[in-house]
């Protein structure tokens, strides 16, 4: 087996050989921002919506970026190819970089910037077809859930509450009103209409979250982009999760109870379709 390449400040190299200060304000206090890109046949998936969303990121917490688009777009390719897979998620992530550990950022330090691939597989056939189930909580994670941080304490915590329950993903409520999962934006659907929040500092924006809202209105599928309560979600008729590596899944039972039908329902159904629509026309292009 080949061994897996990353990148780090400048180098490809091995992964074992792979090395940070234990001082990179990354490690010490989570000081960093991070994405990850979806690659079906060896094409990065919304890659200009990623590196946007990655600046905003980085704008949020006054750090500069590094690299011009053009030369992220140049080392995620190069990583795709340097890992020889079709389907594969890009992962990188820059942080303040070394400095003498004090909470205030330091007057100069060199950012961080890694980079890895790891294979990636759609979701199983099984999931698409039966749904997921998940677990409700409510919403105790920090107010600027809009910056794509490396501080992934809430989000990890929330993730593992669903594991433990033999679930997919937390959904969570903040005083009444849906935010997301732990991992996922949420849409809500009550007959033919679709609700989604809208973005705010609640809600990471999500370039899938954002693939779904676009497909909806090119299909007339009725969509709004609006606060919704918990009482809606929990009379819902489907509930999708939507996210980069999960794409649009349909919530079969949330907290032990079937929504809806129990199964996958009609709306989700046409907008699988339309995604899987999508992604093929999309990687056509290249």
């Amino acid at each position: 087996m080949q061994a897996q390449t990353v990148y780090l400040n400048g180098e490809f190299m091995p992964i074992e050989e792979a090395r940070i200060p234990v001082l990179d304000r990354g490690f010490i206090f989570g000081d960093g921002v991070y994405e990850v890109i979806p690659v079906y046949s060896g094409h990065p998936f919304r890659l200009p919506q990623h590196l946007k969303r990655l600046q905003n990121s980085l704008d949020a917490i006054k750090l500069a970026n590094p690299l011009t688009a053009a030369q992220w777009s140049q080392l995620i390719r190069r990583m795709i190819k340097l890992n020889h897979g079709h389907d594969q998620a890009v992962y990188l992530q820059v942080t303040r970089g070394v400095a003498k550990r004090d909470h205030a950022f330091p007057a100069s330090a060199a950012p961080t910037v890694f980079l890895m691939s790891n294979p990636m597989s759609t979701p199983e056939r099984k999931l698409v077809t039966q749904g997921i189930a998940c677990i409700t909580a409510t919403d105790n994670r920090w107010l600027r859930c809009d910056i794509k941080s490396t501080s992934l304490l809430g989000n990890v915590l929330m993730r593992q509450r669903a594991a433990e329950a033999g679930c997919i993903e937390t959904i969570m409520f903040r005083d009444g009103f849906l935010s997301e999962a732990s991992s996922s934006n949420v849409f809500v659907v009550h007959g033919k209409d679709v609700s989604a929040p809208p973005n705010n500092h609640l809600v990471l924006p999500g370039t899938t979250n954002d693939v779904v809202i676009e497909l909806a209105r090119k299909g007339r599928i009725p969509l709004a982009l609006r606060e919704i309560n918990e009482d809606e979600v929990r009379s819902a008729d489907e509930i999708w999760v939507s996210s980069s590596t999960k794409e649009v899944l349909a919530v079969s039972r949330l907290d032990g109870k079937p929504v809806g039908s129990g199964k996958p329902g009609p709306v989700f159904k046409r907008m699988y379709k339309l995604y899987q629509d999508y992604k093929r026309t999309v990687m056509r292009r290249g």
